[in-house]
């Protein structure tokens, strides 16, 4: 325990040094939103350096150079962030929940990062930071979605989300299933322990939104959803020495 204390304080105060860092410098780049995640991308690293965290990335030939995707990812642990940050490559932008745009200093930098909140409450803002998410992407820039829409407590991949794939028919680019094995043994939802082990991540090929519409949005969700599911339970994936059930 007194090894996970000492890097949940860590954690804090490299989150707290980069957030300040992020607020004070971003107005002297001339490309604010890039500059913030290329510091964004320095902190994960860091982050998992402290905690003993490695990890086996599969699939980045499948991440596209030459135009905006939408990541959409399985969640289970505040590690995903880190992994998803320190992996994968090019400028994205998050939609996150408007709840952690209260928190002083890191909302802020959230802000001028470019990332957009989501009111998971209210139908009608939800829907409105849904448009805002899909011009953004029009306009060339990819982003990274969670569709369980929170993390998973059991380590089971739970329903997805209808909206973000209302997004991504709106916006008109793939959708990029990623799978992330392991990393809810490496810190649980609700927890403030951090074991150090290996985090896996799947990064499998994109999904043409072009092929579905509203009407078959829910054949859109499952073939999404299915293909998170599969990599999550090939052996070949596998975390070493996790259980991932």
């Amino acid at each position: 325990m007194f090894r996970s204390a000492l890097l949940v304080f860590l954690g804090v105060a490299v989150t707290g040094f980069m957030a300040v860092a992020t607020l004070f410098f971003s107005p002297l780049c001339r490309r604010r939103a890039h500059s913030i995640h290329r510091v964004a991308n320095l902190w994960a690293r860091i982050i998992l350096f402290l905690s003993g965290v490695k990890a086996r990335v599969y699939g980045l030939e499948n991440i596209a150079s030459d135009g905006p995707q939408i990541y959409m990812a399985n969640h289970q642990s505040d590690f995903d962030i880190f992994i998803i940050l320190t992996y994968i490559p090019g400028q994205f932008r998050w939609i996150a929940k408007k709840e952690l745009y209260r928190i002083p200093v890191f909302g802020a930098a959230m802000k001028r990062a470019g990332y957009i909140p989501i009111d998971r409450f209210n139908r009608e803002r939800a829907i409105a930071s849904l448009n805002e998410a899909a011009e953004t992407v029009r306009q060339g820039t990819s982003l990274m979605t969670f569709p369980e829409g929170t993390r998973s407590r059991d380590g089971t991949i739970k329903p997805f989300k209808k909206g973000l794939f209302y997004l991504a028919l709106q916006a008109g680019v793939p959708i990029v299933p990623i799978t992330i094995i392991g990393s809810g043994s490496i810190m649980p939802k609700r927890s403030l322990r951090v074991r150090p082990g290996e985090i896996v991540l799947v990064v499998d090929t994109p999904i043409d939104v072009a092929d579905y519409s509203l009407d078959t949005r829910e054949k859109l969700i499952a073939t999404v959803r299915n293909r998170i599911i599969d990599n999550f339970y090939d052996d070949r994936y596998q975390a070493e020495g996790k259980d991932n059930c």
